[in-house]
């Protein structure tokens, strides 16, 4: 099968240093977002949106006024817009993390914004603070537009995925943190703190992401763990026997490791209908989760579905 142009190559050979560096900085930028919104149940507050162009914060608040901050990855920079009409441009382009953390600090307080935040970086081991981080410096722009352009994919269908279910779900969003695209659905039961650490991060900050039980997917550029861009799915807690589940999707598996449901990006790109195996990858894996899990499917899921929006017009 010919590779479809909507879904572009993405290995993270070609591109990891761009990727990483790329991570820090919207780190910064979600952690000032952190620091200028009120706490959601499970950090809904903190993350960004995939939009036409790129990545969007929105509706950040700070001295009575809002502010809007974009990753335009057509034009190649960040944009910060105020509700009071001000705006300031910061160019994407090859700098150091501890250059883009001063220039967007600078920016920033031109517009009145005096916001401050932790300066180590979440998620991420062996790890620097912003303002030391001077070997992170790499931003290819035809990648990084390749890599929009497979969140644009994944958003798609996996906002299509998320209209099925009637139950509480997260939005489609972008964590900065682990620097993934995720959707997450609830049983509307409580969940135990998890029991491992995350780098950087505190335990009761995980206790607050994981404190209900859920089926939840994702799509990673690369990073994760599993080395190569991919679609994962996980269960917490992970109901017994959920990791042998036969699955239909071909090129899917469970990573022992990860303790996740694994279909590489590549498989999807290059199927015939990628649409259609990434929506039954996604189906069976949250399936196997829910009758596993003995979740009332019933009272959750919508059936039978509902027509395409542009159908009731």
């Amino acid at each position: 099968m010919t590779d479809n142009p909507q879904w572009p190559d993405l290995p993270l050979a070609a591109w990891s240093e761009t990727c990483g560096t790329l991570h820090l900085w919207t780190q910064i930028a979600g952690k000032v977002r952190m620091a200028t919104t009120p706490l959601m149940n499970h950090w809904w507050n903190v993350t960004f949106y995939v939009t036409s162009r790129g990545l969007v914060a929105p509706s950040n608040y700070h001295g009575g006024r809002s502010f809007d901050m974009v990753f335009d990855f057509i034009d190649h920079e960040l944009r910060i817009a105020v509700s009071d009409g001000q705006r300031e441009c910061l160019a994407l382009k090859p700098t150091t993390v501890a250059d883009f953390h001063a220039a967007f600090t600078q920016r920033l307080r031109r517009l009145g914004i005096d916001v401050h935040i932790r300066t180590m970086p979440c998620e991420i081991e062996n790890c620097v603070r912003f303002e030391a981080d001077r070997r992170h410096a790499q931003y290819d722009a035809a990648y990084v537009q390749r890599f929009h352009q497979a969140l644009v994919q994944a958003n798609r269908v996996m906002t299509e995925f998320r209209a099925r279910f009637i139950g509480k779900a997260s939005p489609v969003h972008f964590f900065w943190g682990s620097f993934d695209l995720a959707v997450t659905r609830f049983s509307g039961r409580t969940a135990p703190p998890p029991k491992g650490h995350t780098p950087h991060v505190s335990d009761w900050a995980m206790a607050e992401a994981y404190s209900h039980e859920v089926s939840s997917c994702g799509f990673w550029p690369g990073n994760g763990g599993y080395g190569r861009a991919a679609f994962y799915v996980y269960a917490y807690p992970e109901p017994a026997g959920y990791g042998d589940t036969r699955l239909q999707t071909v090129g899917a598996f469970y990573d022992k490791n990860l303790g996740q449901f694994i279909l590489p990006y590549d498989v999807v790109r290059r199927a015939a209908d990628p649409d259609a195996l990434l929506l039954g990858f996604l189906q069976e894996t949250y399936t196997a989760a829910a009758d596993l899990a003995q979740w009332d499917r019933k009272a959750l899921e919508r059936s039978p579905p509902l027509p395409a929006s542009g159908e009731v017009q």
